[in-house]
Parts: structure tokens; C-alpha cells; sequence
């Protein structure tokens, strides 16, 4: 499914591609609404309602990923309320292997993320990702989310790859399109990125299941 002798850089989203989206999901859609709730006084539906309302205007864009924005709308301590459920991160099937066998066979890893760097160092700080690829890169190193052209643009400057021989493997359909736009050759999404959801059918890009059914060869020495 995927051909590695025409690829040389690996790019990766974090959330929902290595790490099981349900830590995220918990978090946004349980979590902070009943911790906002109980802040505002009112009841745990009327919070998540507002909540759902004014994260759906920020979709696609910098805000929506940004802790200090939630923090500042909210009132509350984003970033340190996402520690109270980071029992909840945990890697997606088969990943550790997946990266090691990258390694092996030579290609460049990099993370690629629209999460804040609270959020990344959060995880870093429990499964140690960082140390399994050669580079972590968040949206916000740039200013300009996953789903926007020049976030690539600025991707490509500071990295120098060459996008005919990159593959970006992602979770979310509109950062696949906005890759796809820019010209990103090998593009690839995940099934189920939230291990407590249903699978999804993706038809408008190649698909998988598990890092295991990918993994490249290691190269000859």
C-alpha cells in the first residue's frame, strides 16, 4: 500500500494517527465540559452545547487547536486540567514498531501536528514519542494550522524535503486535501483513529487499519 523505495520523508500527525484519539475526545467532549460547568454553574449538557458552538466557529483554523485560547475563553486551566486525564494517552496499534522500522530503513520521521506545545510535551512526557523520530513540528511553530496552504509552505522551507517523495499519514480528511493541494506526493489516512468509535469508511484516500500492515524493510548496510 505504500511503495517506501519512492519516499524518503515520513510525515506524521500525532493525534488520532499515533496516539488513540479517544485521550482528546474524552478530554473536549466530557472533561472540560463538566469542569466548565461546574466553574459557570450550570448543568453538564448546557456547557458541552456551548462549548460544541463556539469550538465549531474555529474549525480549521490556529484558535481551535490552541490551548491558551481555550484557557482565555473559558477561564479555566486548559493545560493543566489535561493532565487530570492523561491516563487516557495511549498509543494507536503497532506504532512503536512502525517507527522503529522507519528508522531502520532509513527514512526521515517527522511529526507533524496542529496540537499546542503544552498539549505535545504533555504526551512526549508519557509515551516518549520524541525520541522515536527525528523531529517534532506543531502548527504553531508557524502560525498557520495543518489545513492551511502555508503551513506547508513553511513545512517545506524548514524541512527541504522534496513532496514528490514525501507521504503524510493523517487522520483528518481536511489536512489529506489541503496536503493534497499543496502537492504532497503519497498521501494516506487512518480507519479508526478513536479506538472507542466505530471505523470509518474513507474512500476519498488510501486507508489503514495498522502500522503493521506498512511497515517498511530495513536497508541494506
Amino acid at each position: 500500500m505504500i511503495h517506501w523505495n519512492e519516499i524518503d520523508t515520513v510525515l506524521l500527525d500525532m493525534d488520532g494517527t499515533l496516539l488513540d484519539l479517544h485521550f482528546d475526545n474524552y478530554f473536549w467532549l466530557e472533561h472540560l465540559p463538566e469542569k466548565y460547568a461546574a466553574h459557570h454553574g450550570m448543568e453538564k449538557p448546557e456547557a458541552l452545547a456551548k462549548l460544541s458552538k463556539q469550538m465549531a466557529a474555529k474549525v480549521g483554523q490556529l484558535e481551535w487547536y490552541c490551548l491558551d485560547y481555550w484557557s482565555e475563553l473559558t477561564g479555566l486551566p486548559i493545560a493543566d486540567l489535561k493532565h487530570d486525564v492523561s491516563h487516557k494517552i495511549q498509543f494507536r496499534p503497532h506504532v512503536p514498531d512502525f517507527l522503529e522500522a522507519l528508522r531502520a530503513a532509513g527514512k526521515r520521521s517527522v511529526i507533524v501536528t496542529n496540537a499546542h506545545r503544552d498539549s505535545v510535551d504533555l504526551k512526549m512526557r508519557h509515551t516518549g514519542l520524541n525520541a522515536m523520530v527525528d523531529r517534532i513540528i506543531s502548527s504553531h511553530d508557524y502560525g498557520f494550522a495543518k489545513e492551511d496552504q502555508r503551513f506547508w509552505h513553511s513545512l517545506s522551507q524548514d524541512e527541504g524535503f522534496e513532496k514528490s517523495r514525501a507521504v503524510l499519514i493523517d487522520d483528518s480528511l481536511a489536512v489529506l486535501e489541503s496536503a493534497k493541494q499543496y502537492g504532497i506526493g503519497h498521501l494516506m489516512c487512518i480507519h479508526e483513529p478513536d479506538s472507542q468509535k466505530p471505523k470509518r469508511m474513507i474512500t476519498d484516500f488510501h486507508s489503514i487499519d495498522l502500522f503493521c500492515d506498512v511497515m517498511p524493510v530495513a536497508k541494506d548496510n
